[in-house]
């Protein structure tokens, strides 16, 4: 990934990087981004010198035909993570338990809180699931990230990339070791999730909406399907007069 893919990616598009220095050289870090673009997950690991094990969605690794295929080799073969987010609490709880085996392993644990990709360049409100459990359960600090225009290279649906320099900015790392255990706690997980994607904020410069992206994404087909249809019904009114 490194040297073909990653060294591919960076004289191709030259992404310029802020607060390399906040990386450490050793040891387990969680590094929290938000995310806009599908090509974050490479871009990201492609300027460190360590490897970044994410959390991927689990349609990555199951989706059917030979693209499929190809693309759950892949990720499997960078040793990303596979989560369900249909809901089904095991599988979450198999995916939190793999990011805490990366953090005991000395690794960097790559993760987005959002959970999803942000439906229109906005930051979204971080599920306190997965980084904050990790963090309180290992004392794991944890590092914010900010990708800066991948969503212009890549917009969701686009298959071919533009070719343009995207920014990624490193925050220095945040010690939560005071609330190390209390991982069972709703609201210790809500205020560390919400502290981190406070500082997010303050390095990508996004607009912060405080709705989940995916109740946003619900909410923008929603709008949709509504204007098709009254668009569809002035259509079959306009045929009706003639």
């Amino acid at each position: 990934m490194k040297f073909s893919i990653g060294g591919s990616l960076k004289l191709a598009f030259r992404p310029w990087v802020e607060g390399l220095e906040n990386i450490p050289a050793e040891g387990p870090a969680i590094l929290a981004s938000n995310h806009l673009s599908f090509s974050d997950s490479f871009f990201l690991p492609a300027v460190l010198d360590r490897k970044v094990t994410f959390i991927a969605k689990a349609e990555y690794f199951t989706s059917p035909g030979v693209k499929g295929k190809l693309t759950a080799a892949f990720f499997k073969g960078v040793g990303q993570l596979p989560v369900d987010r249909s809901g089904a609490r095991g599988a979450g709880e198999a995916a939190i338990k793999s990011g805490i085996d990366v953090i005991e392993r000395g690794e960097l644990f790559g993760i987005y809180p959002e959970g999803t990709r942000s439906p229109d360049g906005r930051l979204y409100r971080g599920k306190p699931g997965g980084l904050a459990r990790v963090a309180l359960a290992t004392g794991a600090p944890v590092i914010p990230v900010a990708m800066i225009d991948t969503e212009k290279i890549q917009p969701p649906g686009k298959v071919v990339p533009k070719l343009m320099r995207p920014g990624i900015r490193i925050g220095k790392p945040l010690d939560f070791s005071r609330y190390h255990g209390m991982d069972g706690d709703r609201f210790i997980l809500r205020s560390v999730t919400d502290e981190v994607m406070y500082e997010i904020m303050k390095l990508s410069g996004q607009e912060y909406v405080d709705i989940y992206a995916t109740a946003a994404k619900r909410q923008i087909a929603d709008a949709e399907k509504a204007a098709k249809a009254e668009k569809g019904d002035k259509a079959e009114k306009a045929d009706t007069a003639e």
